[in-house]
């Protein structure tokens, strides 16, 4: 059966000086899995599992989903930013916790792959705009992730990729042909390419702009004070047009289709 995808799960995978600049970071940095604050009507969410490359596991995701109903709910928050602690903003699912889960048959496999499509179009129904600040790896699950976000800005050495297939999986919120058109993303998906460069991730419209790393965040805070700055029922609710007319395209239905078929690949033996 496949586990969620994830070619990054640990700091494993990375150089030896890399990783040793990952755990004293780590040192530093509190025991929650999110960090949240807010300050002038930007609401701000940073994954905070150094040791794992922000993997997320469903303590995570759950706490993330909690995080947005709260800034959902507080009219004073006009944009979001979500970004990741650390050496990246995600390495997509947690490949341990997955396995650990030993989950059987369609129903098990449906009600966790139904948390993680949660997770992921969180971003996309939130009631404000919001924004994904990527840098270091975007992977998988994340850059499923980061394309439900209303706004992608990366660092400009970010590396992207879609590995599911190489793991017996597939997307959980196939949002990838509603963003970059069928071709691409069928090259993206079939191929199971994990290393795909920043600059061609920009050609392919999965974000809108690139940046050097140490100017991420202060671009995103930028662009969030411009739209902070704006009427927000007048912003709220042109993000409920544009959502609506990819409504009436198909794009719920053909989400709902593409969870379905996630749900046979994983509990499907292959």
């Amino acid at each position: 059966m496949g586990p969620r995808a994830n070619a990054i799960a640990s700091e494993e995978a990375w150089p030896a000086s890399r990783t040793s600049q990952v755990i004293a970071e780590d040192a530093g940095m509190s025991d929650a899995l999110i960090e949240t604050d807010t300050a002038d009507g930007i609401g701000y969410i940073r994954f905070n599992r150094l040791r794992q490359l922000n993997a997320f596991n469903n303590e995570l995701m759950r706490e993330f989903l909690a995080a947005m109903k709260r800034f959902d709910a507080d009219e004073n928050v006009r944009v979001i930013i979500v970004s990741g602690n650390g050496r990246a903003f995600s390495a997509g699912f947690d490949l341990k916790a997955a396995a650990e889960r030993q989950l059987s048959g369609h129903d098990e496999w449906r009600a966790q792959l139904e948390l993680q499509f949660d997770f992921i179009m969180s971003l996309w129904d939130a009631r404000v705009p919001t924004i994904a600040a990527v840098h270091g790896y975007c992977l998988a699950g994340a850059l499923e992730l980061s394309l439900a976000a209303d706004i992608t800005i990366a660092a400009d050495d970010c590396l992207f990729g879609e590995p599911e297939v190489r793991f017996g999986s597939g997307a959980v919120a196939m949002l990838f042909p509603w963003v970059t058109g069928p071709k691409a993303a069928k090259e993206l998906l079939f191929t199971g390419e994990d290393r795909m460069p920043a600059e061609r991730a920009y050609q392919l419209g999965l974000v809108n702009r690139l940046v050097p790393a140490d100017q991420l965040m202060a671009e995103a805070e930028r662009t969030a004070r411009t739209i902070a700055k704006a009427s927000p029922a007048s912003v709220q609710k042109t993000k409920r047009a544009v959502n609506r007319a990819y409504d009436i395209m198909g794009l719920r239905n053909a989400l709902a289709a593409g969870l379905d078929i996630d749900v046979d690949i994983n509990a499907t033996p292959s």
